[in-house]
């Protein structure tokens, strides 16, 4: 660099020279700081441009936006000569013969035999093969007309017979209970439109029942499972541990952008729905804060930290996506794969031993897990130092959350009727978005409730192993499956 001259004194023309080279000085310190912060954001763009379902809690659904890095691929099929499908020599799946089929019917040689004979007058021999084959005969609509007749007793009261159930007012005509409820498990099991069921249901069954007709089923079958839903949800209440998640559906009047929430309480054998929004007036209104000492597997949203009286066990699938994350952000720095393993080990291990029966992960097991865990996160807190402020770097929240909530992390490695992750609870919420695919924004915020009351019901149903169809049909029948109370503990 080129050192100029001092200027000399009372100089005019070099006191300008110095007056615009310190300009010029303070023009290029303010540029570099505008650099310097624009590299900043360049990064923190790239980061959350680079976030995706498997680094972070974004829904797979998002990988394939613009400008997204999708995850990586799986590992493929390593080289053992073993094909996908099934192996050579090993038994295959076929279906099952049946005893006692529906229908027999014979079948005799017809023509006649090369001396001429008739075949028909040959003697039988009995069958020498058989085969079966299952089909589903086409389905037509038919009208039954039931007539109530009136009988008189001797004493001269008049009795009529019972209305059966699903008839409407007497002169006029009705669809009866068996296609409601089809009209019901196609739109709440499978997501099918209303104008779609309607069009599907005439061209399998020859009947024409209107959009309108089809649509006015959400409400009535809500309502015929409003009793089974209330047994539900004391149930979800009475359990020792349930999963809890929420995600955004689009319900109601206004823009495109304008969302609600869906949020569910589940088990392996229960579903409740909610559908609210993200605020803590909604969390409150939810079966949350009628649970007592029951523990909630979830993410690390605020609002179940609000609700008092909950124990908490955070989501360690979400906790792993976040270390990905963090591994792709620091990608020379040794704690994010430290924590990663020690967590996973954790999972593994209380996998193993709920498998074996055991009440918690054995000692020998879960200690060395647990101290590399604990010290996994006090490198990443020495490495990444806390900034004056709110805005933190990334990762330096996760750190402290893993820190100072480790016996809301490592919850599931001692109490095994624990699950590490709110899976569950996903599982449950997947309809929703694959609903949202389909038939995409439900116009009104009631008959989406109505929709998640029905799926709340054939959901637990189903879980319990009783046919959705039939569940659906006996609650329009006026007697819903009911969920089983379980025995005292």
């Amino acid at each position: 660099m080129t050192v100029l001259p001092p200027a000399a004194p009372g100089c005019a023309s070099c006191a300008a020279r110095d007056a615009v080279i310190a300009e010029q000085a303070a023009a290029i310190g303010e540029l570099r700081l505008d650099l310097v912060a624009l590299a900043g954001e360049v990064a923190e763009l790239r980061r959350r441009l680079g976030r995706n379902s498997g680094n972070s809690s974004m829904a797979p659904s998002a990988d394939d936006l613009p400008g997204r890095t999708p995850p990586p691929a799986k590992p493929k099929r390593g080289k053992g000569g073993r094909g996908p499908g099934k192996q050579p020599g090993a038994p295959g799946s076929h279906l099952a013969w049946s005893a006692s089929p529906d229908e027999q019917v014979p079948h005799f040689p017809a023509g006649t035999c090369g001396c001429g004979a008739d075949l028909a007058a040959a003697a039988d021999l009995g069958v020498a093969a058989s085969h079966q084959v299952v089909d589903v005969p086409l389905e037509t609509a038919t009208v039954t007309q039931h007539d109530l007749h009136e009988v008189a007793c001797s004493c001269g009261r008049v009795h009529r017979a019972p209305v059966p159930a699903g008839a409407g007012a007497a002169g006029t005509v009705t669809y009866g209970l068996a296609l409601q409820a089809w009209c019901v498990y196609l739109m709440a099991a499978h997501a099918i439109p209303v104008h779609r069921c309607a069009e599907l249901i005439e061209a399998l069954t020859g009947a024409e029942p209107s959009p309108g007709f089809v649509h006015s089923m959400i409400a009535r079958a809500a309502a015929a499972v409003a009793e089974a839903n209330r047994a539900i949800r004391c149930l979800i209440i009475l359990a020792h541990v349930i999963s809890a998640d929420e995600t955004p559906v689009r319900a109601g009047p206004g823009p495109k952008a304008r969302k609600r929430y869906l949020l569910v309480a589940c088990t392996s054998l229960l579903t409740y729905y909610f559908l609210g929004d993200r605020s803590l007036k909604t969390f409150t209104a939810f079966v949350l804060p009628d649970m007592g000492g029951t523990v909630v597997v979830h993410d690390r949203y605020q609002n179940y930290d609000a609700i008092p009286g909950l124990i908490h066990q955070l989501c360690t699938a979400h906790i792993l996506r976040d270390l990905a994350g963090a591994a792709e952000t620091y990608p020379d720095a040794h704690w994010p794969i430290q924590i990663s393993q020690a967590l996973q080990g954790l999972i593994h291990a209380a996998n193993t031993a709920r498998a074996q029966g055991l009440p918690a992960i054995p000692d020998d097991i879960a200690a060395p897990l647990t101290h590399a865990f604990k010290h996994g996160v006090l490198l990443g807190l020495s490495e990444i130092p806390r900034l004056p402020g709110r805005k933190q770097q990334p990762c330096r929240d996760l750190l402290e959350c893993l820190r100072d909530r480790q016996d809301d992390v490592l919850r599931f490695a001692r109490d095994l009727q624990i699950p590490p992750t709110s899976n569950q609870a996903e599982r449950d919420l997947r309809p929703a978005k694959t609903q949202q695919k389909i038939s995409g924004r439900l116009r009104s915020e009631q008959a989406t409730r109505d929709r998640y009351a029905i799926r709340g019901y054939i959901s637990t149903a189903a879980k319990h192993g009783a046919h959705v169809l039939t569940a659906i049909h006996d609650a329009l029948a006026g007697t819903p499956w009911m969920p089983p109370i379980p025995d005292p503990p």
